[in-house]
């Protein structure tokens, strides 16, 4: 794509008639901090140095999260893309009132903020992104760290939730973030030892990773670190279900009524592409399995759904006006689901569940904001929807320590047993390369949605901890042909990319670094010599994706506190920065009857609206990302 390609304005769709007007804009500069601010700051910095916030009484520890979470804000946000000039700032003459293909035009003052092919961004201050040299990435092994830390010695199921909680955070991430295809030149060269079968496994010796594409436009500030694109757009947007341009989402519908495009038998067609037919033609279809494949065809119903919806109530819209207002509401349904039901389930404690609700609903009784609207302008009383937008200390971008902290390939199982959703019976134990990549859609036609359904339900993912990355993952062909072990680009990507190490990692987040291997191992005592020999004594080189597997976590909580601090940043960030989830979350925007939708509907009753035949695994069921009952 060229330069003049990727800041060119995207043509609008042609405007149906009298649409809704965006509200005027209401965003303020992220100043420096009050002093109420300051004070709080510092009073927890105290209390912090000997007490976490997960330790302190409830009303303490929110008040704790929602002081670390503004100083987040403040410090821990870092753009990339226009501090050197290279992209200027190019404000937009018209708001349109739906989402673009592209994800530009959300922002008044920017009009490129967002779109994809713009920059990921940084949590870590840039003097922190600079990757090592070559010598020192492999430095130690990341093929050792991932044959004698990550490699699975026996499957630890995560017993509070279920498989979909696992396909359910794959599937977001493909809406928000992707550095897309590797660039084959010059690839890595990972050194093996002695003893490592790799070569028998089918691969190379010795291993060859290829890089991430570099970014296309040239830094204007020639010692800057090195940056990567977004290739997907970075807003909360469907972008999975719907693609990141015009062209493929265009080729994803019917062309009537705002629909996407389902067969008969309720199947998305296949990928048309050469050699990519094993794969259900969707927005987003990389690193594609059984449990993407499940949740595409959900909410790609869910969206046919709305329309049917839309379109009792606006008989004359036309196609292009039923589609984009389908859009915001099954997108909106998305991030609601994601915010209150998977959040809380695998970080499920009562602080979390409070704070999380807190940012969707806000602090006030749900009945008062129906009755009333909102109450002031803040997040507190009455949620992040339809408060001002604010950016906070950057313009809006997803970072790479968002894409680094979602490295949760531990929830995958090597292999699946298949139940039969009526009565239970076991139909067949299959491996994971049975439902991923060439096998996808051969899967899914072979088990059915309901039984893959059922099973995903009632199937425990892989906890998040040491010693549990699937085997299957860790000699993986893909559909490129590209044999690869994912623990060992794990941990090369983190580097490669500027991530910091893990103590380093922990001080940028105002964490206290740990002070010996034993406190990092925590519970885990047995692995303290083999981390330390590993890593030759050096507490400084613990790569951060280990560090969060094997640090001591909050009681609930299915992942590291040190992962969770820039997930409580990005997590409010995703929605406090998109308009379409604050000034333009109203009725003019999305209908009333769409925010209704939004408002009644959760993950149980989706699944119920298109899988009825479910109705007797989820009696009882509140979040449908724990374990669904067993027939």
């Amino acid at each position: 794509m060229t330069d003049t390609a990727r800041t060119a304005r995207t043509a609008a769709p042609a405007r149906p008639e009298t649409p809704p007007q965006p509200s005027s804009w209401v965003t303020a500069p992220y100043g420096p901090a009050g002093l109420l601010e300051r004070l709080g700051s510092a009073a927890f910095a105290g209390i912090n140095s000997r007490w976490e916030w997960h330790e302190l009484p409830l009303p303490l520890a929110l008040l704790n999260l929602r002081t670390l979470r503004e100083d987040l804000r403040r410090k821990n946000l870092y753009d990339t893309f226009g501090a050197g000039g290279e992209r200027p700032r190019r404000a937009t003459d018209h708001l349109q009132p739906y989402r673009s293909y592209d994800g530009s035009g959300c922002d008044p003052y920017d009009e490129d903020m967002g779109r994809v092919g713009t920059r990921l961004d940084r949590n870590a201050p840039l003097e922190m992104a600079y990757p090592e040299t070559d010598a020192e990435l492999m430095t130690p092994s990341p093929r050792e760290i991932s044959r004698q830390l990550l490699a699975r010695r026996s499957f630890v199921p995560a017993t509070t939730l279920n498989l979909l909680a696992a396909a359910w955070i794959q599937f977001q991430m493909h809406g928000w973030a992707n550095h897309g295809d590797n660039t084959s030149v010059e690839p890595f060269t990972v050194p093996l030892a002695q003893d490592d079968d790799w070569e028998a496994q089918g691969g190379t010796c010795p291993m060859r990773i290829n890089r991430t594409q570099p970014d296309p436009v040239a830094h204007a500030t020639p010692d800057a670190p090195p940056t990567y694109e977004n290739t997907v757009t970075h807003w909360w947007d469907g972008s999975q279900l719907y693609g990141s341009d015009e062209e493929r989402c265009r080729s994803l519908r019917t062309g009537e009524h705002g629909k996407l495009t389902l067969g008969e038998d309720g199947r998305l067609p296949a990928d048309p592409r050469p050699g990519r037919d094993c794969l259900d033609w969707t927005g987003m279809n990389s690193d594609y399995w059984a449990g993407l494949s499940v949740l595409h065809h959900l909410f790609t119903k869910e969206h046919n759904a709305i329309c049917d919806m839309v379109r009792s109530y606006h008989p004359t819209w036309d196609d292009e006006r039923i589609f984009q207002t389908a859009r915001l509401v099954n997108s909106a349904l998305i991030a609601k689901i994601h915010t209150v039901e998977w959040t809380p389930g695998i970080l499920d404690t009562p602080a979390l569940h409070f704070a999380m609700n807190t940012n969707w609903y806000g602090m006030l009784p749900r009945w008062v904001s129906k009755r009333f609207g909102r109450i002031g302008s803040g997040e507190m009383l009455s949620g992040i929807l339809g408060s001002p937008t604010d950016h906070h200390a950057a313009p809006y971008s997803m970072t790479e320590e968002f894409v680094s902290a979602y490295r949760l390939h531990p929830l995958i199982p090597d292999e699946l047993a298949i139940h039969d959703h009526l009565g239970g019976r076991l139909r067949r134990t299959i491996g994971f390369d049975e439902m991923q990549g060439r096998t996808t859609r051969k899967a899914v036609d072979e088990f059915g949605m309901s039984d893959l359904l059922y099973t995903f339900g009632t199937s425990h993912p892989g906890a998040l901890v040491l010693h549990n990355h699937p085997d299957a993952l860790r000699n993986l062909v893909r559909l490129s042909g590209e044999h690869i072990d994912l623990g060992t680009v794990d941990i090369l990507r983190d580097r490669e990319r500027g991530i910091p190490r893990y103590n380093a990692y922990r001080q940028m987040l105002r964490k206290r670094p740990v002070a010996s291997f034993e406190e990092l191992t925590g519970g885990h005592p047995d692995d303290t010599p083999l981390i330390r020999d590993l890593y030759e004594g050096r507490l400084d080189r613990v790569d951060t994706l280990v560090g969060n597997l094997v640090e001591p976590r909050p009681e609930g909580f299915g992942f590291s506190d040190s992962l969770f601090r820039i997930f409580i940043l990005m997590a409010s960030r995703r929605l406090k920065s998109d308009r379409f989830f604050t000034t333009d979350y109203r009725p003019e925007v999305y209908t009333a009857e769409g925010l209704e939708w939004i408002d009644r509907n959760s993950m149980v009753s989706v699944l119920l609206r298109h899988h009825p035949e479910l109705a007797p695994s989820l009696d009882g069921v509140a979040n449908a990302f724990g374990p669904w009952k067993t027939v």
